[in-house]
Formats: structure tokens, C-alpha cells, sequence
């Protein structure tokens, strides 16, 4: 790597690779929680993903490379930890308690490397790319956000 240009390139191919290990791990979190909200959190935050993806792909194909070639390993290590909880001998709500606080730690990923490709996509002067890495940042945020809420007004109450 040379320039901003080719780390650019480097960090949006790990973090596509970030979202297609997201698209696999998410059913089975859906599946692991107890909780109605919960599931149907974890069910859209799925379809967000997809889309999330296709708009890397979009990136990639607008700036001349492909979104393939890199693994993202700080997302297999979040995804197997949080595999690794839901095989724990843990009461119903209290893993769903524990699959918020894997789900947050894969969020605050995201918002850290989104966010990051926001800076440099501005820096080099791709406004239109950095618009649409910020709808994904935003989204992120969101998604932690209400991941919060179920924890605070709901799942971590019913675990006391």
C-alpha cells in the first residue's frame, strides 16, 4: 500500500467480507434468541445487511475493483465468540442478554470501520461513495441504538 487510495480499497474489502460473515452469523443469532423483539431485531437488521453489502458492492464496481480478496478477522473472532456464548449452558433470558451484548460488540465494529471509511472516501474526494458509506454509518448507529433499548427496557430486566 502506497497511498490513502490503496488503504481505502484495503479497509472496504474487509469490512465487505465483515458483512458477508454478518449475513451467515445473523439467522443463528435470530434463531438463538428467546425474545419476540429480539428475533425480529436480529431478522431485520439481516435484510439491512444484504443491503448494507450490495451497497459495497455498488462502491467497488464505481470506483473500478472488486469487493473480494480480503478477510475480515476482527469479525470471524466477534462471530465465533458470540457462537461460542450461545453454546454456554445459560437460562433463556439471560442469553439473550448476553446475544445483545455480542450483537453491540459486532455494531460497535461496524460503526468504527464505516465511519472511518466516511473520513477517507471524503479526504479522496469521493463525495458520492462517502454519502453512501454514511447512510451505512447511520444505519449502524441505529441498529445499535435500538439494540440498547431492547437490553435496557426489556431483556436485561427480565435476566435479573
Amino acid at each position: 500500500m502506497k497511498k490513502l487510495e490503496d488503504l481505502f480499497e484495503h479497509q472496504l474489502k474487509d469490512l465487505y467480507s465483515a458483512e458477508s460473515q454478518l449475513i451467515k452469523a445473523l439467522p443463528k443469532m435470530a434463531k438463538a434468541a428467546n425474545d419476540s423483539k429480539l428475533k425480529k431485531a436480529f431478522e431485520d437488521h439481516l435484510e439491512e445487511t444484504k443491503e448494507q453489502k450490495k451497497r459495497l458492492e455498488d462502491i467497488s464496481k464505481d470506483l473500478g475493483f472488486k469487493p473480494t480478496g480480503e478477510e475480515c478477522k476482527a469479525m470471524k473472532g466477534l462471530i465465533e465468540e458470540a457462537e461460542a456464548f450461545l453454546k454456554e449452558d445459560a437460562d433463556d433470558k439471560v442469553r439473550d442478554a448476553g446475544i445483545i451484548a455480542d450483537a453491540q460488540r459486532v455494531e460497535h465494529y461496524e460503526i468504527s470501520a464505516y465511519g472511518t471509511l466516511v473520513r477517507y472516501a471524503k479526504e479522496l474526494g469521493h463525495k458520492d461513495v462517502a454519502t453512501k458509506l454514511q447512510k451505512t454509518l447511520d444505519e449502524e448507529y441505529t441498529a445499535d441504538q435500538d439494540l440498547n433499548k431492547l437490553a435496557e427496557k426489556r431483556v436485561n430486566k427480565k435476566a435479573k
